[in-house]
């Protein structure tokens, strides 16, 4: 292993180079988190990696230990988490921290998104950077859902219900699916025991994921602002001390709003019905899930054949494993494409709607609505955005990094060349 730029790894401690020679370690660590070259330009947008971790780490760790006091039988599932609430020490704060952090950790990956949406950070060399982030979200997707059924509550049980009943649809196979999954014939004891299992394997399963995804991040190295090339040393800095800080700063304002949320706010994201054991003979007036499967769900419900909303939800997720491929332009930031910025405008805030959506009665309005911004999510990922790249003219980029930072050129700045990249 080498140091910055090439420079082989040094220590003066005897035993840290004694290690060195036999399991390079601390060099893999000093060139991936101290040393490593990372461009001057980076702002609070890309922060949100660090956060990620820190939120996956909390997952895990508050996890561990109410697995230690959590009973999945569905005698006494619900009074188990009563019992973590009520009877064990600091019990009522890792409950609440875990269940927030769910909420806290998909915010955090839904900006992260966003932002690799608007700066192209899926783009020619970062494809398999994309895609590893793709697979971490859809691996959080199924963690949240199969803990959502833990609680044992009356959403729990009826959100499980309906989401898994959805294999069914598939033709042949689709009953047994669905039967595997439950372990029988309905959501019952097997299936929490199965779920439990899962919930708790799947985020090591996702930690793996994220070392991958930060070794591929790391070949091509971090895309920036202002989406072209790191010239040379001149446009980097080493990660540390220079970003190391940033993100912490970062992490200690999300923190802030995580705390405010956990002691005055705990069961704000939260659904009543949820603090009601679990009975399969009543159903709720309206079984919504948690409120980061609310855009997907709305997509699933603007079909009104249960296959084919199956199928589009499905393909909903799947063009964004597909987005390195159909956006077709050159340039990677948004900054220098005028008419790219209004669609992506248009596009979150159809994301947003469509979470509104799936919150809401499937009747009056919110039908038509649903159906419109369903539509509009495949039109811009499948029409707009390759056709966008063969027709817009983009502004001319700077000539390098650190040009731009010296001079505080805008996209519209003096410094830039026309050239694309």
């Amino acid at each position: 292993m080498s140091g910055s730029h090439g420079q082989p790894f040094h220590s003066d401690n005897r035993f840290v180079m004694w290690l060195e020679r036999r399991l390079p370690i601390i060099s893999f660590v000093n060139d991936t988190l101290t040393t490593f070259p990372t461009p001057k330009n980076l702002n609070y947008w890309w922060a949100f990696g660090g956060i990620l971790a820190f939120c996956l780490a909390v997952q895990i760790i508050t996890g561990i230990v109410l697995a230690m006091h959590y009973a999945p039988n569905t005698l006494v599932a619900f009074d188990s988490v009563e019992h973590i609430m009520r009877d064990v020490n600091g019990g009522w704060l890792l409950r609440y921290v875990h269940m927030n952090g769910a909420s806290m950790f998909f915010l955090a990956v839904y900006i992260h998104m966003f932002r690799g949406l608007y700066y192209g950070s899926y783009k020619e060399p970062r494809e398999v950077l994309w895609i590893l982030g793709c697979i971490i979200y859809v691996l959080m997707m199924a963690t949240a859902f199969m803990g959502y059924l833990l609680p044992w509550g009356q959403m729990s049980f009826w959100g499980a219900t309906v989401i898994t009943n959805l294999f069914s649809a598939i033709p042949v196979v689709g009953t047994d699916v669905a039967q595997w999954l439950w372990g029988g014939y309905s959501v019952d004891n097997p299936t929490l025991n199965r779920f439990f299992s899962l919930h708790y394997l799947l985020p090591f399963a996702i930690a793996a994921v994220v070392v991958l995804h930060v070794w591929a991040l790391h070949v091509p190295g971090n895309n920036n602002p202002l989406g072209i090339d790191v010239k040379g040393p001149q446009d980097t800095v080493p990660f540390h001390p220079y970003y190391t800080v940033k993100d912490m700063l970062a992490i200690v304002v999300f923190m802030i709003l995580f705390a405010a949320i956990v002691f005055y706010a705990p069961n704000l994201l939260g659904e009543a019905a949820n603090y009601t054991p679990a009975d399969p003979l009543v159903t709720p007036a309206h079984i919504v899930p948690e409120w980061y499967f609310l855009p997907f769900y709305a997509i699933l419900r603007a079909i009104p054949s249960k296959l084919g909303g199956v199928l589009m939800m499905g393909a909903a997720v799947l063009s964004l494993f597909l987005l390195p491929w159909l956006d077709t332009s050159s340039v990677r930031s948004g900054r220098f494409r005028p008419i790219f910025k209004q669609f992506f405008v248009l596009f979150v805030i159809n994301a947003v709607i469509l979470g509104v959506v799936g919150s809401q009665l499937p009747e009056g309005i919110w039908v038509p609505l649903g159906r419109i911004c369903t539509a509009y999510y495949f039109i811009h990922l499948w029409i707009i955005l390759p056709v966008l790249g063969l027709i817009e003219k983009p502004l001319p980029l700077p000539e390098s990094i650190s040009k731009a930072v010296l001079s505080g050129a805008s996209p519209k700045g003096a410094n830039a060349a026309p050239e694309k990249r």
